[in-house]
């Protein structure tokens, strides 16, 4: 254990993840059922990543939300990576705010977007410039 904390502080205060945690055995995985297997837009990747690797990400998760928590940086709402939120606590708060409308005799609009590719447009060179201006965070994690 001493070893492993040592390498993933080491990684941490370096603000560099080792080339070999970068690499992945890449799986097709179909995306819906109804889609044709013989063309490959229907399949999305999945990458299996190693245990290691995975437990460095798990460090940095942590880290940051802790960060981002102590800095009260994540809205009240906010459901994805946090304890205790998920799918269901976000539907359910948008039908109470529905119901608590229509009781006071309101009008509610509910629009829906699907962001499930927004990852894909993610300018990778702009995000550390984001990070930094917005939430105060550096290339190089400290604890």
């Amino acid at each position: 254990m001493p070893l492993l904390t040592e390498f993933f502080n080491r990684s941490l205060s370096l603000g560099a993840v080792p080339v070999t945690f970068k690499a992945a055995y890449i799986s097709p995985l179909l995306k819906k059922t109804d889609l044709d297997p013989a063309d490959t837009k229907s399949f999305r990747p999945i990458s299996n990543l190693s245990v290691l690797s995975k437990l460095l990400e798990r460090i940095v998760a942590q880290q940051l939300l802790g960060y981002l928590r102590g800095h009260r940086l994540l809205p009240d709402l906010q459901s994805a990576y946090r304890a205790h939120h998920s799918t269901e606590t976000a539907v359910l708060k948008a039908l109470s705010d529905i119901l608590s409308a229509v009781d006071t005799g309101s009008l509610s609009m509910l629009i829906l977007l699907d962001l499930s590719a927004a990852f894909d447009t993610v300018n990778h060179p702009i995000l550390p410039r984001r990070l930094q201006t917005s939430y105060g965070l550096g290339v190089v994690v400290h604890a």
